[in-house]
């Protein structure tokens, strides 16, 4: 089973999610990202949307939702053979928003 850690970002993200946006996030990950994760050499399913982020090489995007977005990225393994997933944000598509600088 691979295993997850997340970021102080996601959970600061995570806490402005609904109710309902938890619990879609829950079922995708449950039904459909780690299943995709766990069999080997298969691509993840074309729903899902993962994609590498471009201005960040090594990490990666998913769509959740309609409009639900995470990014993660690949740990070191801590269970021999399982991957290890760094969550970094979650949210809607203004995640890829960058802050307002000075």
């Amino acid at each position: 089973m691979p295993t997850f850690e997340t970021l102080p970002r996601f959970e600061r993200d995570w806490k402005n999610l609904t109710t309902q946006q938890r619990a879609t996030f829950r079922k995708v990950i449950k039904e459909a990202f780690v299943p995709d994760l766990i069999i080997p050499d298969r691509p993840f399913r074309s729903g899902l949307r993962v994609k590498g982020v471009t201005a960040h090489p090594g990490v990666f995007e998913m769509t959740w939702d309609s409009d639900g977005r995470a990014t993660f990225s690949y740990g070191t393994e801590r269970v021999p053979g399982q991957a290890h997933i760094i969550w970094r944000r979650i949210g809607t598509h203004a995640i890829f928003t960058p802050p307002p600088g000075p």
